[in-house]
């Protein structure tokens, strides 16, 4: 016994047995929230006064931090780029059912509150999460690398998906207004779930080194121990309540919020951002953080990834509830906000053409994500 203990001794040191048990122990505080998260959730402490409500938005952004973490912990397991699906499709799935559950409430224009939350999500994707992740780096590491051929394909299904289901409803002649007919939104609603899965196969399976970065770029610790088994299961499990309470907070304190707004004199539309900048928080951090650490290519696979899973499984959903409950789904976006869709695809089209980032493509994109947020405040 004591000679096969001194050989573990010198093939793991006890410093670095007790470094790697420091890696691998979870944080108390990314326990703590997500369970707080959802007492919050079943208390309604959002409905207790203000300092219930000072109460929630603490608890909000710590089970942002928490899901960040965890998701973290998954991505390092089932590595790139499986890993930053995870959090992508997480949050999508939970989004959509954020959009359907307020549809079917009396918040609003229901019929403009699916458009409106998802082409701000896109928004936020596209200017707000890859302008600061390329101002990030730029400014810490001058200029980044990435995958061309894997941003060239995220790129080009992303165009196609967001014409399809946000720009061309404005032109068919089949139903009135910024509507699809019942066969079109179907027909929309198929391909869009057939781009998403082939881009998946795409990035998981046939070409999936498109979307790797070079060894030469990994970072010092791209290398370091993975997680175990037992404790990347707790760590999606733990992911999975922490989005729940993230996005369950996020509708309670938006009853507050647009309230507020609706009391202000200021346009519903807010609403959608709101809630589509809290529900993507998550995804912002581990991008930003990833970003930070000369990863960028793990934070583009986050943002546009997150942009394509918006379109591919938002859309499709939301209009499987709007056919099967015969509700009023309007799609179509305005001639203001085209204006500023079609600028963002064609900026990050040049931002991301030459597989090369500075920090200058990523002031561009926070400029046109500010210029978004004013002329949505002030129309």
């Amino acid at each position: 016994m004591t000679q096969t203990t001194a050989d573990e001794e010198r093939i793991v040191p006890p410093a670095s047995k007790r470094a790697l048990l420091h890696r691998m122990t979870m944080p108390w505080w990314t326990l703590l929230f997500p369970l707080l998260g959802v007492g919050a959730v079943l208390m309604s402490l959002y409905k207790m006064g203000t300092p219930g409500l000072i109460a929630a938005a603490v608890i909000l952004m710590g089970c942002v931090l928490a899901a960040v973490h965890h998701a973290e912990v998954v991505a390092h397991r089932v590595g790139e780029p499986f890993g930053t699906l995870v959090l992508a499709v997480a949050v999508t799935v939970i989004e959509v059912s954020l959009i359907v559950s307020l549809m079917l409430s009396d918040a609003g224009d229901a019929s403009t509150l699916a458009r409106d939350t998802v082409f701000a999500a896109i928004m936020i994707i596209l200017n707000g999460i890859v302008g600061l992740c390329l101002l990030a780096g730029g400014l810490r590491y001058g200029e980044q690398r990435f995958s061309l051929r894997g941003a060239s394909a995220s790129l080009n299904v992303l165009v196609a998906m967001v014409v399809l289901s946000l720009v061309l409803p404005n032109y068919v002649s089949s139903a009135p207004g910024p509507t699809y007919a019942p066969s079109q939104l179907v027909f929309v609603a198929i391909v869009s779930l057939i781009l998403y899965g082939t881009f998946v196969f795409v990035q998981t399976g046939r070409h999936r080194e498109m979307f790797l970065p070079a060894d030469e770029d990994l970072p010092a610790d791209a290398h370091t121990t993975v997680p175990s088994g037992s404790d990347t299961l707790v760590a999606l499990g733990l992911l999975l309540v922490a989005l729940v309470g993230v996005v369950l907070l996020a509708k309670g304190l938006s009853a507050k919020v647009e309230e507020a707004i609706l009391g202000a004199g200021l346009p519903l539309a807010i609403v959608g951002v709101i809630i589509a900048g809290l529900v993507l928080a998550p995804e912002s951090l581990a991008a930003y953080r990833a970003a930070k650490r000369n990863r960028l290519q793990t934070s583009l696979n986050l943002a546009l990834g997150s942009a394509l899973a918006t379109i591919g499984l938002t859309i499709p959903s939301v209009a499987m509830v709007s056919l099967a409950l015969d509700l009023p789904l309007a799609l179509g976006i305005g001639p203001k906000e085209m204006t500023v869709l079609v600028l963002s695809l064609f900026v990050i089209t040049l931002s991301l053409g030459t597989g090369r980032t500075t920090l200058l493509g990523g002031a561009v994109h926070l400029v046109i994500f500010a210029a978004y947020l004013f002329i949505t405040v002030v129309p």
